[in-house]
């Protein structure tokens, strides 16, 4: 008989209730995908698949708290729906332990069918995330497979368990601790909202817009520099500045719409506005952390996918060369093919090298730039004749150059730019008391040996005889292969170690470089797509179930609307309105915040690399209207069934 109540309960739940068993089941969908992609046998091998696999792993950990934390919520939601029900049960007769049994067989059942729904369409999810992963590895697409992780079924089939029986737990002690006048009561009892005098509210707004405002224009300045103390104030008083404004909007909506007799009076408005002004005020800080977590969501989608592409047009710059071995030591002056030789690294016939030498003169950058922060950083030098040797080996037309007359090189963003308005001002440079002519009328993009970043920040090529009387202090050897078996050779080159005194050698392969840049860099930008997609589905969640909560809640209220004349076509448009303005207020903040966020976030990945994220605010705006729109239809027709079927 137990089962039979359960089974229908269900039935009724999955009716009035879809939001909820629509977010398990994208819960455990999401949760597969990102778990299952060490199957994939074509990403296996990859060191960076398994670093990723090892991360997403106690990521996993975190996310499963966060969707845990979801799933009580939302159990809560609907237990405190069914109060009434369950007080029925009660003087029906039926024991409090029986009524647990029913809740936990209802939740047993909601977990197997989330479950099994989850991970079907968790596995036609997980090739299209395989196929995106191929993509981010650069690995071709024809050696995808079609694969079914049973690793990460176990593992979600686990982690959702332990779940569903913290669920199962939650209820019986809830159940436990009710009264049967309470359950039978609990329809007819109003939440108390209390709105405080007016006042309050317009010097909340006031702060709210000083908060924000200050927090714009601070993190504006001061970017992405963590250490700067004027960041950690910033993010402070953003947070705050967001509380205080779901905390004033309330009050301060109910006053201005109130001052326009003609919207406040007009149709059904009057009610919108209360419903609206009272959840706000009851649910301010979910808004406010919901409000939080989708500007998270839209900043890091958007950077983060093109991210990918920003890293690897780095890379291809950094790296000109399968590989650069250099050895620096100002004071003695070292030239790398002297010291190959003594440490027995010889060139083969399947190579081909160039080596050049960089020399300090003592000339700073502040020196020439008048813009920025420059003293600490020196201007490295190159002879003419060696930067011609460099051209040559890449197959590009040499450069001639007067008595008087430079190239400035540099490959950073952070150079770049004062360096190129330099130049369009004055194009001279003085340079141990005399002026030089810079030949090149902006800076040169060219790093002149394979690292892992920019090396050329500041660079000038000069004639030879200009440095004839200063040492070496820097010098490399690049190197380029013949022979298809770059494993052999990147094993050679790759080296680390001190030579000499106060010398050091350092050898980089452009294989390493990609290695271990794809490697932080993906696992970075698959963690942030799966904590984005996360967090996004949470909010619209908790939005959802506030909204139906509050269908329930206010059936009294919707009677004596009708009551009073208003048609079905009226509750309807009503209940469209009031669900879109309460899922677009901290929609509208968040992109508010995410235009800022984006702003200083491309401004720090600028300095680096120049970033396009048009393609991947594209892809980022789909993903966030098919979830918003999910939630906001689901939630519309749920809000709408419950509303009808109490009428």
């Amino acid at each position: 008989m137990y089962s039979k109540i359960a089974v229908g309960n269900v039935k009724k739940s999955f009716k009035d209730y879809a939001v909820y068993f629509l977010t398990l089941t994208l819960a455990v969908c999401i949760f597969y995908s990102f778990n299952s992609m060490g199957t994939q046998k074509a990403l296996i091998k990859m060191k960076s698949v398994s670093t990723l696999m090892k991360v997403m792993s106690y990521t996993s950990v975190f996310i499963s708290i966060v969707l845990g934390s979801l799933i009580l919520y939302a159990n809560n939601f609907l237990i405190k729906k069914r109060k009434k029900e369950l007080g029925i049960y009660m003087t029906l007769g039926m024991g409090k332990r029986k009524i647990s049994t029913i809740l936990v067989m209802e939740t047993f059942l909601v977990g197997v069918i989330s479950l099994i729904s989850g991970l079907i369409l968790g596995i036609g999810a997980s090739q299209g995330l395989s196929a995106f992963a191929l993509k981010l590895f650069d690995l071709p697409i024809n050696e995808y497979k079609f694969a079914v992780s049973t690793g990460a079924i176990v593992k979600t089939v686990l982690y959702f368990g332990i779940m569903f029986l913290l669920v199962m737990i939650f209820n019986v002690f809830v159940i436990s601790k009710y009264k049967i006048i309470d359950l039978l009561t609990a329809g007819k009892k109003n939440q108390d909202v209390s709105f405080k005098k007016p006042i309050i509210y317009l010097i909340a707004f006031i702060l709210c817009a000083v908060s924000l405002g200050f927090a714009y224009k601070s993190i504006l300045k001061v970017g992405l520099n963590v250490l700067d103390p004027m960041f950690l104030i910033s993010i402070a008083l953003g947070i705050l500045g967001t509380v205080l404004f779901f905390f004033s909007l309330s009050g301060f909506i109910l006053y201005v719409v109130k001052k326009n007799k003609r919207v406040y009076f007009k149709g059904l408005n009057i009610f919108v506005v209360k419903q609206i002004n009272s959840k706000v005020n009851t649910n301010f800080i979910s808004m406010s952390l919901i409000c939080l977590m989708l500007f998270f969501t839209i900043v890091s989608l958007s950077v983060g996918i093109g991210f990918k592409t920003v890293i690897d047009a780095g890379i291809k710059k950094s790296t000109p060369f399968d590989a650069s071995i250099s050895v620096q030591n100002k004071d003695e002056g070292y030239n790398i093919e002297d010291v190959l030789n003594k440490i027995n690294l010889k060139i083969s016939k399947n190579e081909k090298s160039v080596a050049y030498n960089e020399y300090l003169i003592g000339m700073k950058a502040s020196d020439f730039l008048t813009t920025g922060d420059f003293k600490k950083e020196d201007v490295d030098f190159v002879k003419l004749s060696d930067y011609n040797k460099i051209l040559k080996f890449k197959n590009e037309k040499e450069v001639n150059l007067n008595k008087d007359e430079v190239l400035i090189l540099s490959n950073n963003n952070a150079f770049m730019k004062p360096i190129n308005e330099k130049i369009k001002n004055n194009n001279k440079i003085n340079i141990k008391g005399k002026e030089y002519l810079i030949k090149n009328p902006k800076a040169i993009e060219e790093n002149l040996m394979t690292a892992y970043g920019t090396t050329s920040f500041f660079t000038i090529v000069i004639n030879d005889e200009f440095l004839s009387g200063y040492k070496i202090s820097k010098s490399v050897l690049n190197v380029n292969y013949l022979d298809k078996n770059r494993e052999k050779y990147n094993k050679k080159y790759e080296k680390r170690q001190d030579y000499g005194k106060g010398a050091y050698i350092l050898g980089i392969s452009k294989d390493a470089v990609y290695s271990e840049s794809m490697e932080e860099t993906n696992v970075l930008i698959f963690i942030v797509i799966y904590l984005g997609i996360v967090f996004l589905i949470t909010s619209m969640a908790v939005l959802a179930l506030q909204q139906l909560s509050e269908a329930s809640d206010n059936i009294e209220r919707y009677k004596a609307l009708r009551r009073l004349g208003a048609n079905k076509k009226m509750i309807d448009k009503t209940i469209f309105v009031q669900i879109f303005i309460y899922f677009s207020l901290p929609v509208s903040l968040a992109l508010i915040h995410s235009v800022v966020g984006i702003k200083v976030t491309s401004d720090f990945i600028n300095n680096l690399q120049k970033i396009d994220i048009n393609s991947s605010a594209l892809v980022t705006a789909l993903i966030f209207i098919i979830i918003y729109a999910g939630y906001f239809y689901t939630t519309y027709v749920g809000y709408k069934n419950i509303v009808k079927n109490n009428l």
